[in-house]
């Protein structure tokens, strides 16, 4: 974080009214001392100058007035009332502590006169001070329902955020149970016909579990290590299909730093196991490619199956977990397409190439 301050908007517009509305009144003030009048230019634009500063504080009360009297929810009559009453008030006292400055001017030999030049102008010097004072007003209304706009597009876009965030934690958080519903199962069919290779998987998973442990916080990974990941758990189920389950990767050098969320291509690779080698007598094979092109990631798990062996897996829980975590996450840069074709089954899904997690 920078050690110099930033100025917020409302802040900076709050300035740019105040020196605005300061040029504005002088010249104003100016043209009524002037006109009708011995006074020279150059002493009404002083004089001016110095009322118009006296009146910023006037002015400034405005806001407090606003705030006081939001204009959506107070009356049309109790509006004009606040605002009229203190115009008038303020412009009284504003007049009054102007005269004062005036007869400190008079007193100077080059000034004389302009005490009597204002008095005889009192009377515009009230309107132009109740009409300031009104247009302050105004102008502050425009500033708090902008800066009001403003933080609601702030809360609307933190609340999306949130929402987001939110539903992708929960998608993340149904990979594990959904793992380990599978994974037990395993164990426990193994356990009465080979205890020994029930023992080797439990270790095995415990060795996922710990791998997966610390991922669970963060919402990008490097596709090197989901791979891992992967390595992982096609050990656990080479326990159970041994020479039945071949892994084959065709993986691009460039693609393996390519950031994507974690366990995204886990419940595919476990899909293509339970719901396609599983059903194979001889097993079969299951191809993971990866290719980065063109500022884009494309990724497809593709295995062999028996298209009569069950119903397809194409509403699995897996795969739409697997697409709605992507539409969190890319919106509508991400595609994501399953087809069936022959005794192939294909997954393939594709987003932006990302190699930096976007800074928070």
């Amino acid at each position: 974080m920078s050690s110099v301050a930033k100025t917020s908007p409302a802040v900076q517009s709050k300035h740019i009214v105040f020196w605005t509305g300061w040029i504005f009144f002088t010249l104003v003030l100016a043209a009524l001392l002037a006109s009708s009048s011995d006074l020279p230019w150059k002493h009404a634009f002083l004089l001016a100058a110095i009322l118009s500063g006296i009146a910023q504080v006037s002015a400034q009360s405005s806001f407090v007035s606003c705030r006081i009297a939001p204009l959506t929810r107070t009356p049309l009559w109790r509006l004009f009332a606040t605002h009229i009453a203190a115009a008038v008030l303020l412009t009284f006292f504003w007049v009054k502590v102007g005269s004062i400055v005036v007869v400190e001017f008079d007193a100077h030999e080059s000034w004389r006169g302009v005490a009597k030049i204002y008095q005889d102008k009192t009377s515009l010097l009230h309107a132009a001070g109740v009409f300031f004072y009104l247009l302050c007003v105004a102008f502050n209304y425009a500033l708090i329902a902008q800066t009001s706009s403003r933080e609601a597009q702030a809360r609307a876009l933190e609340s999306s955020l949130r929402a987001r965030d939110a539903e992708l934690s929960a998608l993340k958080a149904q990979i594990n149970p959904h793992f380990l519903y599978n994974s037990l199962n395993s164990i426990s069919a193994l356990t009465s016909i080979d205890p020994v290779r029930a023992r080797d998987m439990c270790v095995l998973l415990a060795d996922f579990l710990r791998m997966t442990l610390g991922l669970g916080e963060k919402a990008l990974i490097p596709l090197q290590t989901e791979l891992d990941l992967l390595d992982k758990y096609c050990a656990i189920e080479k326990v159970r299909f041994g020479d039945r389950l071949y892994l084959e990767e065709q993986i691009q050098d460039d693609a393996r730093q390519c950031l994507l969320p974690p366990l995204l291509l886990q419940p595919l690779v476990e899909n293509a196991v339970v719901h396609g080698i599983a059903q194979m007598t001889e097993g079969g094979r299951i191809r993971l490619q990866a290719i980065r092109s063109n500022g884009r990631i494309t990724l497809t798990v593709e295995n062999t199956w028996d298209p009569e062996a069950g119903p397809s897996r194409r509403n699995g829980v897996g795969l739409k977990n697997v697409q709605r975590r992507l539409e969190a996450r890319y919106g509508k840069e991400a595609q994501l397409e399953a087809k069936a074709e022959d005794d192939l089954f294909r997954v393939s899904m594709g987003f932006p190439a990302e190699t930096e997690a976007p800074a928070s």
